[in-house]
């Protein structure tokens, strides 16, 4: 039997949590486990670089508090149940006590990170953080930097859209924004089937793609509406039919209709001259519009919609088409 060479194990911060006591720990998160903040020494800071609220993380700590002789356990301490190998149980209580926690990040500042459950005792030490990765049973890996849930809005929300016709083929592109980071449909993706794969990453600050592939061609339109936009955390590019045809028969696509809703809507909706697809100065151009318009329709091209979710921004710019449609047969 080989000998390692080095067993030590680094403690890199401790948990702050309201449970203090073994016996009020819930035996798995899913069971009432609270809200927890989790402390780094700031000499591992560096190491948290590029987390972010909205991440799925896997947190290991070390179970200081268990016993290590234990090989058999009755599963959940429940007596009344016969004997089992312990690396058979998830109990606390066995040769090296280290726990695994499947968590979501609420909040980060600087080295204390707030996770939305955590089912360990106040005072816990903490020996690793990983990314969720398809080591987790029901998970999807979308990329390290891409929380599942929200990879699940987005392709939602496409799909959606793709029913509708918004989206046909490979056209259109879609993005959420993560801190600083914003999650992008890669090019050539087909909006009506996201899955792993057809997402990446980019820094809105520097504009860097900071995920495998390349993104979608419109991203400078993206990144201009979330550099401009606080309050941007979805965007939808679609090339909805009725807007495009009301375009091209009368060369304005606003619904002026003698509708209340219309009214309405055509207050959300900024027109922008035909611009070369791609550029930089398309980009520039839609990122100024929206700023005050939650909707831009570039002539010839498509409509930008952004909002708080990408539900949001899809059911505006249903609307929009879904007016041009009724317009269309006035």
């Amino acid at each position: 039997m080989n000998t390692a060479t080095n067993t030590t194990l680094t403690v890199l911060g401790y948990v702050r949590s309201p449970l203090k006591d073994r016996k009020d720990c819930p035996k798995q998160y899913s069971e009432g486990a609270p809200q927890a903040v989790i402390e780094i020494d700031p000499a591992y800071a560096r190491a948290l670089e590029t987390l972010k609220p909205g991440q799925d993380i896997l947190i290991f700590s070390w179970l200081h508090l268990s016993s290590r002789t234990a090989l058999r356990v009755h599963p959940r301490g429940d007596t009344s149940q016969p004997l089992r190998g312990v690396f058979n149980t998830r109990s606390p209580d066995r040769p090296n006590p280290i726990g695994l926690h499947h968590c979501r990040i609420l909040a980060l500042d600087q080295t204390r990170i707030t996770v939305d459950h955590l089912e360990t005792l106040d005072g816990t030490p903490i020996v690793d953080i990983k990314p969720i990765a398809g080591e987790t049973p029901g998970a999807e890996n979308w990329g390290a930097a891409i929380p599942a849930a929200l990879a699940r809005e987005l392709r939602d929300a496409c799909a959606a859209g793709w029913r509708r016709g918004l989206f046909s083929g490979f056209n259109g592109n879609a993005s959420l924004r993560l801190g600083d980071t914003m999650i992008i449909t890669r090019s050539g993706a087909p909006k009506g089937f996201l899955a792993p794969g057809t997402l990446t990453t980019m820094n809105i600050v520097s504009g860097q793609t900071t995920g495998p592939g390349t993104a979608s061609t419109e991203a400078a339109v993206h990144l201009e509406i979330y550099r401009r936009v606080p309050g941007a955390h979805a965007i939808l590019h679609t090339h909805p039919p009725n807007l495009l045809a009301l375009d091209v028969r009368t060369g304005d696509p606003t619904p002026g209709l003698p509708l209340y809703e219309a009214e309405a809507y055509n207050q959300k909706l900024a027109v922008l001259p035909p611009m070369q697809p791609g550029t930089a100065e398309l980009g520039q151009a839609v990122g100024q519009a929206a700023t005050t318009h939650p909707a831009v329709f570039m002539r010839r091209h498509g409509l930008v919609v952004h909002a708080a979710s990408a539900l949001e921004a899809l059911a505006l710019s249903e609307e929009l088409d879904a007016l041009a449609s009724i317009r269309l047969r006035a």
